[in-house]
């Protein structure tokens, strides 16, 4: 069986180092990091969670909180690329995962109730139901918590910059010569919707353009999905002055916008000029392929991943909760056009 002195001996750095990585600790650099776990990899080792358990009395599990109304589930390209940033960081720390729910063995429960059954070390917490109560039982208990696209002081949070993400996208249509640029929203129950919205309000008086409600139009069910970025669309075709350029909250907003464009004989970008949000696999694959603006939910959950982590290790450690918002990207590709100065 390999152990942490084989993996010393291999690569150099004393046993108590080695052991620190696998333990989570944090003044370690990030360099010396990525030898020790590469050769870990590489030599086939694996930590012994009972004796760890023992010594460092924690569980080494991690719970996972996902509520997704829409019923994708896991198949979200959203939680896709957050679970794999996550799981990258946890499990090459010795992390196991599991999901947290309100049914354990067939009996409704809370999340809290769960948590301390399961006995996690943490847990994170992605795409929050605000209106649950069981929710805020978990928020106001003591466990190590990371939340994902939330706004509160009660625990430490990562997003992605929605709201300048937003204005990017806004100007970027303005720079084409666009003046009538309608918003197809995500809904404002979620806290990427409300900030997406907000930053397409800003970028409106940032540029000294009318914001007309009429122009902000959200889907059958406030979401993000293929069919109400279609709905949202078809309420725009409504309107006596149609937009030539369309800020969609979500990519998936943006195909079902292109449905509709295509179903009533329109194209993009001949016709309307559409950005998107959150850069999902299909974006560059479509037809035209869409411009929009990429968040790295890979680096989401990689980031919440250290920080849970890091409270878990130093949770004698005094203070207050972290708010972390990493940057987003404009992605240009064919489905914006330049309008020549008679169409706008």
């Amino acid at each position: 069986m390999i152990t942490i002195y084989d993996i010393a001996r291999v690569t150099g750095y004393s046993p108590t180092t080695v052991s620190k990585v696998f333990n989570g600790y944090t003044d370690v650099s990030q360099k010396t990091r990525r030898i020790i776990l590469d050769t870990a990899a590489e030599l086939g080792y694996v930590p012994n969670a009972n004796a760890r358990s023992l010594t460092m009395k924690r569980s080494w599990t991690i719970g996972m909180l996902f509520v997704e109304p829409t019923g994708t589930g896991i198949r979200h390209p959203y939680f896709a690329g957050v679970i794999e940033g996550f799981k990258k960081v946890a499990t090459s720390l010795g992390y196991d995962l599991i999901f947290i729910s309100k049914d354990i063995g067939g009996r409704p429960s809370g999340y809290l109730e769960h948590c301390k059954i399961r006995g996690v070390d943490g847990v994170v917490v992605i795409l929050p139901d605000h209106s649950d109560p069981y929710f805020h039982e978990l928020m106001d208990s003591s466990f190590p918590m990371i939340m994902l696209d939330y706004d509160t002081d009660r625990a430490s949070t990562v997003s992605s910059d929605n709201t300048e993400g937003s204005i990017t996208a806004v100007e970027y249509l303005y720079s084409l010569g666009h003046r009538r640029i309608a918003h197809i929203s995500g809904g404002m129950s979620t806290f990427a919707g409300a900030r997406r919205n907000l930053g397409y309000k800003q970028a409106l008086a940032k540029l000294g353009l009318t914001l007309d409600p009429a122009y902000i139009v959200e889907g059958i069910e406030g979401d993000y999905t293929v069919d109400s970025g279609y709905y949202a669309m078809r309420k725009l075709f409504e309107l006596k002055d149609w937009p030539t350029g369309i800020f969609a909250a979500g990519d998936n907003l943006a195909v079902g916008a292109m449905q509709a464009i295509k179903e009533k004989g329109l194209s993009v970008p001949e016709d309307f000029s559409l950005i998107g949000f959150d850069d999902i696999e299909m974006a560059k694959y479509l037809t035209p392929a869409l411009t929009t603006i990429r968040q790295d939910t890979y680096l989401l959950g990689k980031t919440a991943a250290e920080m849970l982590i890091s409270s878990i290790v130093n949770a004698d450690a005094k203070g207050g909760a972290q708010d972390v918002i990493l940057p987003t990207e404009l992605v240009i590709r064919e489905s914006c056009r330049r309008l020549t100065e008679d169409e706008d």
